[in-house]
């Protein structure tokens, strides 16, 4: 008898959903029977992931969201609520990466990378805890980076964002752990996703399927034990 997983029946918003690990994890949720909503940036973008991620198994819904924008989240969650009702799970993954000098750095490159890789999470997580206060709790997974904890040149925004989403993820876990909240952060190193440019497909790298397979094991853990942190790295990265 084929066991069925403790994610079957919950309902989850997967931010960043359209494509690599935010898709990837999407696709993961479907398979294990959860209804997922998923956002991106352009229109276009969710529709084709939705109907990519039609088949993987439960339901599957998706609308555009500025993520940077904290009334536009508000909109996504009304959406979200209308659509699938309750909210058990929140996997935060939208996000993006500037890489230059200090003093190369534009100002609005920092804000947009500050505003998408940690402010869009404390929205999203905010509205997540008026939602899971009026239900039994539920789970937070942030999307992080081993970029969290080793900075490298040319990183200075994205280390930061990283670096902050971290302190913010353990933050969140300690104010909420008593509401019967779990909290996780995923700390990938070098993925397979072209983010660093024309060779994110690299073999040696990790597979985003890889990040949502990790995810799937937290998700999964008994509600007694809790996951706070995972960081995950090649196995054999180039030298």
């Amino acid at each position: 008898m084929e066991k069925v997983s403790p994610l079957f029946g919950k309902n989850a918003i997967v931010t960043g959903g359209t494509r690599g690990i935010g898709k990837e994890i999407a696709k993961m949720l479907l398979g294990c029977g959860a209804a997922v909503a998923i956002c991106g940036r352009s229109e276009e973008g969710v529709r084709k992931a939705v109907q990519e991620l039609a088949g993987a198994g439960g339901r599957v819904i998706g609308a555009k969201c500025d993520v940077t924008d904290a009334e536009d989240i508000r909109k996504f969650y009304s959406y979200t609520d209308d659509n699938l009702g309750s909210l058990d799970i929140l996997v935060n993954n939208a996000g993006i990466g500037i890489f230059r000098p200090v003093a190369d750095l534009r100002p609005e490159e920092w804000h947009q990378t500050i505003e998408t890789n940690l402010s869009s999470v404390f929205h999203f997580c905010r509205l997540a805890m008026e939602r899971f206060r009026k239900g039994k709790g539920g789970f937070v997974v942030n999307i992080s980076s081993l970029a969290g904890k080793n900075a490298f040149p040319g990183g200075g925004a994205y280390n930061a964002s990283k670096f902050g989403l971290n302190g913010f993820t353990e933050a969140l876990m300690l104010d909420h752990r008593a509401d019967n909240v779990r909290v996780c952060s995923v700390m990938p190193g070098s993925v397979a996703t072209g983010f660093f440019g024309s060779e994110g497909a690299a073999s040696w790298k990790i597979q985003p399927e890889d990040v949502a397979e990790v995810v799937r094991m937290v998700l999964e853990m008994p509600e007694r034990t809790m996951v706070s942190r995972v960081e995950i790295r090649p196995s054999k990265p180039v030298k």
